[in-house]
């Protein structure tokens, strides 16, 4: 196989072939059936400077603070390799993020200013990808594996190119799992109507990582070697794409998540309890709900993006009651987290490089992003909904692409909880990377 992987960086060089999509080359390995093969990445970088601590969880925020910070974000690779006679194809992608692999410390002021081993966020290489597809004629597929789960705006636009800011929407990311992954079956068909329709069957989420702060965006089920499905879930999704530039349409997801917490320790008591069981009563169900309308528009000289998500877990009082009492060492927060969860973002530039004089090359977009979160939004009675988790990030800045491949930011934000008691954030972030 060695073979196959050096010829697309040759094949490359050669062409000067540039885009997501294209094809390297076809290749042939003795008498095995021809092989499309096409290399892909993407990267990240962020320096960041911050008028406010770390610390949020004051009586009146953060305090004032002047801090830099620089990150080497993320850099992911894709590889996808078709067999176009069999109508197969196999694709994975591996993101290496903040420049590393491996556990890392974190102080967490959610859990009262202790030191954390933090093996799911910092510095870490995980697939996020891996699947198998079969085409079923021209405009159906079946995939099996790892993909992304069909939710929200990350689905599509994920690449650095793909949105304004300098930041994924944070609106978004706060409130489902960032570029959410995970195992199942997805059924993708493309009417003739102009509509793409996804389905998806995937293992669900682990209860034990829902908190108040991130509602169930760090249930994602990253600490173990072995991926639990007993909870399974099931998504819908339907996109209107029949429009030259615009594609919007909702998506809906439906699962449980009881069942694929580490230990069965979410059950129902009862007398008769046969001891030889595990769960011998029943789980105490805590199925997640979550919706979403969407649209991207880039169309001549404008771009834009869009999104409104609710989300409900039930029982969720019986959760934050259990994970509670979860030992220090599973490193997840434990504070209780909301019945409700809403968030909508939006994001509006306009390409002014003709007006410079610069050709189709080049893309300097002057944009305007809103981002409104609230992880506790009208929660059961006895939660008190705290304000410091409802809030609103009002960003302004500037975006430069390079023939779709290169992309340099620039913009200054400012975030807002739901009381004036709670000190502003602002924040200047720079960002650069590519695509190809």
């Amino acid at each position: 196989m060695r073979p196959l992987f050096l010829m697309p960086s040759a094949a490359r060089a050669d062409e000067g072939r540039v885009g997501e999509n294209e094809k390297d080359r076809v290749l042939t390995v003795g008498s095995k059936p021809k092989l499309d093969l096409s290399v892909n990445a993407y990267a990240d970088l962020q320096f960041a400077y911050f008028n406010y601590g770390e610390n949020q969880n004051r009586a009146n925020g953060s305090q004032k603070d002047s801090r830099l910070v620089f990150d080497t974000t993320r850099l992911v690779l894709e590889l996808e390799a078709g067999l176009p006679e069999y109508g197969l194809e196999a694709e994975f992608e591996v993101e290496f993020e903040h420049g590393g692999a491996g556990a890392a410390m974190e102080l967490e002021y959610e859990e009262f200013g202790e030191f954390d081993t933090d093996v799911e966020k910092a510095g870490e290489a995980l697939v996020e990808e891996l699947y198998l597809t079969k085409k079923l004629g021209r405009d159906v597929e079946v995939s099996v594996g790892r993909f992304y789960v069909a939710v929200g705006t990350l689905f599509a636009d994920y690449l650095p190119t793909s949105y304004l800011a300098t930041i994924r929407s944070e609106a978004e990311t706060r409130i489902i799992p960032n570029t959410w992954n995970d195992m199942g079956m997805q059924l993708r068909w493309d009417t003739p109507w102009g509509v793409r329709l996804t389905g998806q069957v995937v293992n669900g989420l682990d209860s034990t990582g829902f908190n108040s702060n991130t509602w169930v965006a760090t249930g994602l089920q990253q600490r173990f070697e072995l991926v639990r499905a007993s909870d399974l879930a099931g998504v819908l999704r339907a996109d209107v794409r029949r429009f030259e530039g615009f594609n919007f349409g909702v998506s809906a997801y439906y699962g449980g998540t009881t069942r694929n917490r580490p230990k069965p320790d979410l059950v129902k008591q009862c007398d008769d309890a046969n001891p030889n069981m595990v769960a011998p009563c029943g789980y105490i169900s805590a199925p997640l709900f979550i919706a979403d309308v969407h649209l991207s528009v880039n169309r001549n000289r404008w771009r834009a993006h869009a999104m409104v998500m609710y989300g409900h877990l039930g029982n969720a009082a019986a959760v934050s009651a259990r994970n509670a009492r979860l030992s220090n060492l599973l490193n997840v927060l434990r504070t209780p987290v909301s019945d409700n969860a809403l968030s909508a973002w939006g994001e509006l530039g306009y390409d002014i490089a003709p007006w410079l004089g610069l050709d189709g090359n080049h893309r300097l977009e002057p944009y305007v992003r809103i981002d409104y979160m609230d992880s506790q939004f009208k929660p059961r009675a006895e939660l008190f909904d705290n304000p410091r988790f409802e809030r609103t990030v009002y960003t302004v800045g500037t975006s430069y692409t390079l023939a779709g491949l290169a992309v340099l930011k620039l913009d200054f934000s400012q975030r807002r909880m739901g009381s004036s008691v709670f000190r502003p954030e602002n924040a200047l972030r720079m960002s650069t990377g590519f695509v190809y």
